[in-house]
């Protein structure tokens, strides 16, 4: 048994070395390709303003009191020639956030703007659903979609739209900012995390002609694009990554422009963090599971395409590897003191711990790129990268169930994460209706985990092994920091405002 848990070990720190390498490789992509990415960008005015084709917006919409008018009058501000911009708000709310979605709507209605509220007879399909019914009647060419917490810059269709002189192009991303980035610790580590997916992965595989995927909002498609690919399909909790994959398969290429900020507000509980997490990394094993096999026989896709394929739909099983390699490494400590005739194996497992190596590259160089101008980036990526690093691997529990319910194939309804409307640490969210009530029974078990990597922790002290010491102690931290921010953020549901 003390072998087969060794050999487990070593076996889950080879499968993340091997993902690592691939991330490594779009390290290697971004850094190389700079000059290529700055000549793809088409600047604004490259087409006429009467050339501009017709563009629909879409606002998919479900209960959004506390930023649905915020969205509304950034969408209504958008610079684009006015008979040639329809504006849907698709709104399937079932609360009082539909009033103010009408008075919006009336609104600019009266100013002459071409917007309509539509709603749908039943919610089928969630928001691709809701996204399809709309497609089907709407006007536009090309498609924008935000969701409730995005507030677009006014230029965002003169900056994306001219992409599509090219008739090949069928989908344009745009790289998330953040509204609230400072409003909390919380914050500031989703920030540290989106800005690497944002910069190395999505610029290092647009770079380098890999499949990538649509991030749900601040893009633009193709209204051709959709309908070819097969369209909107509510079968995974990520339609985008979906979509994404199914319109790459048949040929549509797709352009990201890193330099097109559009802000966005991050989550501010622990709760909505948490549902958003859990959407991501089930949906992902949901499309890995949906798609891995249409990608593997496609002639048309290369070898290194299909490999970086393969490390991009099964990313979030990465959780899950980090998860059994937090629980074993307790009893592995152990082992290590009952057989130091082992050592062989242990100098061979520590090779692996190059994997960090990597990742300082992977989340230091979008850290640097986005703080060089204040001139305090490296002393506060000493501090980012161990805390975010610990968020991770606290939130690896709740991610591992995501991603084996996503495996199984076990359905769930698309739940959407809490919007707030906050964005200074004056701000208040406590009297927000959307946050979940009552005490999660994960919450416990996180809280469990915490106490689990403590003992951990006293075992190595005992041992006088502190090889492990640093690792169990951010996995400490990590899971604590889930635990109380949930216990936290639950007790303060209930506090008045």
């Amino acid at each position: 048994m003390e072998s087969l848990i060794i050999a487990l070990y070593a076996t889950i720190l080879l499968l993340l070395f091997a993902y690592n390498l691939g991330q490594l490789s779009l390290i290697v992509i971004y850094l190389r390709s700079g000059r290529q990415r700055k000549a793809k960008i088409i600047m604004p005015g490259s087409v006429d303003w009467h050339a501009l084709p017709p563009v629909t917006v879409q606002l998919p919409l479900y209960n959004e009191r506390y930023v649905v008018e915020r969205l509304i009058d950034a969408v209504a501000a958008l610079h684009y020639p006015a008979d040639k911009l329809e504006i849907q708000v698709l709104d399937d709310s079932t609360d009082d956030s539909i009033l103010l979605s009408e008075k919006k709507v009336a609104e600019y209605q009266q100013r002459g703007v071409n917007i309509q509220l539509i709603r749908r007879p039943e919610r089928t399909g969630f928001k691709a659903g809701a996204l399809a019914y709309g497609l089907d009647r709407s006007m536009g060419e090309f498609v924008a979609i935000f969701d409730a917490d995005f507030v677009p810059d006014p230029d965002f269709l003169l900056k994306t739209v001219p992409h599509f002189s090219n008739q090949k192009v069928g989908i344009v991303q745009t790289r998330w900012t953040h509204l609230n980035e400072g409003y909390s610790l919380l914050t500031q580590l989703q920030a540290f995390g989106l800005n690497a997916h944002f910069f190395i992965e999505q610029g290092g595989r647009n770079a380098a002609d890999l499949f990538m995927n649509f991030n749900g909002t601040a893009g633009v498609w193709r209204k051709q694009t959709i309908y070819d690919a097969g369209g909107w399909s509510s079968d995974t909790l990520t339609e985008d990554l979906d979509l994404s994959y199914r319109a790459q398969l048949k040929g549509w290429k797709f352009v990201y422009r890193e330099d097109v900020g559009s802000p966005a507000e991050l989550p501010v509980a622990m709760n909505a963090l948490k549902s958003q997490q859990y959407r991501w990394m089930k949906g992902a094993a949901e499309c890995a599971r949906r798609l891995m096999m249409s990608v593997l026989r496609s002639p048309n896709v290369p070898l290194v395409n299909k490999l970086h394929a393969f490390f991009h739909l099964f990313s979030s099983s990465t959780f899950l590897l980090v998860f059994l390699l937090a629980v074993l490494s307790v009893p592995v400590l152990y082992i290590r003191s009952r057989h130091p005739e082992w050592d062989s194996v242990y100098y061979l497992i520590n090779f692996f711990q190059i994997n960090l190596v990597i990742l300082v590259l992977f989340y230091g160089i979008p850290f640097w790129l986005t703080r060089r101008q204040s001139g305090n980036g490296a002393a506060a990526f000493i501090w980012f990268f161990p805390m975010y690093s610990s968020l991770m691997m606290g939130l690896s529990l709740h991610n591992t169930i995501a991603v084996v319910e996503g495996y199984i194939g076990r359905k769930t309804p698309f739940v959407r994460t809490p919007k707030f409307n906050v964005q200074n640490g004056s701000d208040s969210w406590r009297s927000n209706v959307y946050v979940t009530q009552g005490l999660p029974w994960l919450t416990l078990l996180e809280g469990g985990m915490m106490l689990y990597f403590i003992a951990g922790i006293a075992l190595g002290l005992h041992l006088h092994d502190y090889r492990m010491l640093f690792f169990h102690w951010m996995l400490t931290v990590g899971f604590g920091t889930v635990f109380v921010y949930s216990l936290l953020h639950t007790v303060r549901r209930y506090t008045p405002a």
